[in-house]
């Protein structure tokens, strides 16, 4: 981190995504076909960004981005991060100004089935989408999205900062912190040059536990209760103790948008930033549960999944000091008013609404909610 950032005073008011600065501007998304991606993509365009998506299809079935027919918005193209010179390809199409780079194997369980897979597309990803951006013209800022299980997790009872050490106890987690360890190997080789006038600005991003509607993810806890909320089947629950730090998707997605605009101004960003919920809201699973169910128009049975499980760490905080200090990011929406956004979203695409418009009416709402104190 540099001197700058270390000496710069703390906001005195939180700070709004900036409609102006993303007017007109060349964005190249990877994994833009994902939940947070079709999120992200469907925000951009609204702010009027030109973006280019780079995706190896859709994920799921159902997906977001296809019932809010996120194609006809962006320009998409289809490539698998692990083909360097698709991505070259895409850049040089594209042309962008800023490159947010999401795509990912995103699924601790999956990891485990497909370890390879997993350290391929999160870690040789991220090392050919750097590669190429440091061969290509005119990207000023990149925003590398990696997780919160990228840290060592020691299950401390504090939030982890951005200065701890990297590490995992499970292929995804750690193929999280090789990513990490890959872009501050490319910032510090590739775009830290003192004699360039406009070097590339390289960041990375951590936050996890995203919450929101349309997401039909597998071995994840929220689909998990809307698929059986939805379907009238018994939910099974694993781990109801673990402490997670969940959040709406909004929110770190505001973060990583905030992260790019400074990038943009000075280079002193160019490092590891946490966008992690209120101290109040790292919640054990078992609460979570408790309070869908409640918010749900139905009933919701309930079982425990004892196992047998692979590893997965019971406590996991983020300490988002950095962003509040010198980007002045909060998290807009508390886990209540996230909750409450989630259950919202799947009972109105449940009773008929347009899930175009139902998404893109909640990014309105929380972009210009109140701001948080």
């Amino acid at each position: 981190m540099s001197a700058d950032l270390q000496i710069a005073q703390p906001a005195a008011a939180p700070a709004a995504v900036d409609p102006t600065f993303w007017d007109g501007r060349r964005v190249l998304l990877t994994g833009h076909t994902g939940f947070k991606g079709a999120w992200l993509a469907l925000w951009l365009h609204a702010l009027g960004a030109r973006v280019t998506g780079f995706s190896d299809g859709v994920p799921t079935e159902p997906s977001l981005y296809e019932l809010a027919r996120v194609a006809e918005l962006v320009e998409g193209v289809e490539g698998d991060v692990r083909d360097p010179a698709a991505l070259e390809r895409a850049l040089g199409g594209a042309e962008p100004e800023v490159v947010i780079h999401m795509a990912a194997q995103s699924l601790v369980r999956r990891s485990f089935d497909e370890p390879r897979e997993t350290y391929e597309t999160n870690v040789m990803g991220t090392v050919n989408l750097l590669d190429a951006v440091r061969r290509a013209d005119g990207v000023r800022a990149v925003v590398n999205v990696t997780s919160d299980k990228c840290y060592d997790n020691r299950e401390w009872e504090w939030g982890y900062r951005e200065h701890e050490p990297m590490g995992g106890h499970d292929p995804y987690s750690n193929s999280k912190g090789c990513a990490e360890l890959v872009t501050d190997a490319f910032r510090r080789s590739f775009f830290s040059d003192p004699t360039h006038a406009d070097p590339t600005r390289v960041a990375s991003a951590r936050a996890g536990n995203v919450i929101g509607g349309g997401d039909w993810a597998v071995d994840r806890l929220v689909p998990d209760i809307m698929r059986a909320a939805l379907a009238g089947e018994t939910l099974h629950v694993r781990n109801p103790e673990a402490v997670r730090p969940w959040q709406h998707v909004l929110n770190p997605l505001s973060g990583y948008l905030l992260l790019a605009q400074a990038l943009w101004d000075s280079p002193a960003h160019a490092c590891g930033w946490n966008f992690g919920p209120a101290e109040e809201d790292a919640r054990p699973v078992g609460w979570i549960v408790q309070r869908m169910s409640a918010l749900w128009p139905g009933q919701l049975r309930v079982t425990h999944d004892d196992g047998p499980h692979p590893h997965e760490a019971r406590y996991l905080k983020l300490d988002s000091s950095r962003a509040r200090a010198h980007l002045a990011w909060r998290p807009t929406w508390g886990l209540e008013q996230g909750l409450d956004a989630v259950v919202d979203w799947y009972r109105r695409v449940r009773d008929g609404e347009d899930p175009r418009a139902v998404t893109l009416g909640q990014i309105r709402t929380f972009q210009y909610a109140p701001a948080p104190s």
